[in-house]
């Protein structure tokens, strides 16, 4: 059964042309516009454009992942399998930004002139949890031959490795000392942003969203025609 299978390529290609133009405004805003001095994280701060987008485009990936996962359980659609895993590899990439970017931001903020990168505050490790839980998702898939049975069994494990991102991305850390705002003994968000930023920094989400809408698309695309020929979701 091949349902949800066409891609209307004028819509992608408007969408896509508004996207890589939202994100360049973005870029460039971020990069130029002034923005306040702020204790510790001065220019630094800057990297907030880029690194907290990039966790909130995981949690659209992951959701987006898990919703065709569930579709898979009800209905055992191929190409919502293949939906399921392109949404799970892009967000999976992103997550893997985020946590490059956090580490990089930490380092130059908190660690400079010292070795330390990895400092284990509790959101850093439960993103590598987090992670290690998609890891798994795909070791899982390598694992069986069925097309079918692979495309149940895992949608299974994607809706509980969803289902974990609200816990280890958010409720937990935030109960732990961090160096995250939000987290105890720190100031919120709110209290360390400028008006200024947040003129760049929701729209940095939207557009880094929007960046994932492309790629996923993108790749159903390429893994659609792949399927045609082989049959297999996997590739």
């Amino acid at each position: 059964m091949m349902s949800h299978a066409s891609v209307n390529l004028k819509k992608y290609h408007l969408i896509r042309n508004l996207v890589f133009g939202w994100v360049t405004i973005v870029l460039l805003a971020g990069f130029l516009l002034d923005i306040p001095k702020i204790n510790i994280l001065e220019h630094t701060a800057r990297n907030l454009y880029f690194h907290v987008p990039m966790w909130f485009t995981m949690m659209a990936a992951a959701f987006v992942s898990g919703y065709h996962s569930f579709k898979v359980l009800q209905t055992g659609d191929p190409v919502r399998d293949i939906r399921a895993l392109q949404a799970a590899r892009i967000g999976t990439f992103f997550g893997i930004l985020g946590l490059l970017t956090g580490i990089i931001w930490s380092k130059f903020t908190w660690y400079i002139g010292t070795d330390v990168w990895w400092n284990f505050d509790p959101r850093q490790i439960m993103v590598t949890f987090q992670l290690l839980i998609y890891g798994a998702y795909f070791v899982l898939r390598s694992t069986f031959d069925d097309p079918m049975k692979r495309a149940r069994i895992s949608a299974a494990y994607n809706l509980f490795a969803m289902s974990a991102i609200p816990f280890l991305l958010y409720v937990i850390p935030r109960q732990m000392e961090s160096l995250h705002p939000g987290a105890e003994g720190n100031p919120a968000f709110s209290e360390i942003t400028h008006p200024i930023m947040r003129m760049v920094f929701y729209p940095a989400i939207i557009g880094f969203i929007g960046l994932f809408w492309v790629l996923y698309t993108q790749r159903v695309r390429v893994a659609l025609m792949k399927y045609r020929i082989t049959q297999d979701s996997e590739l």
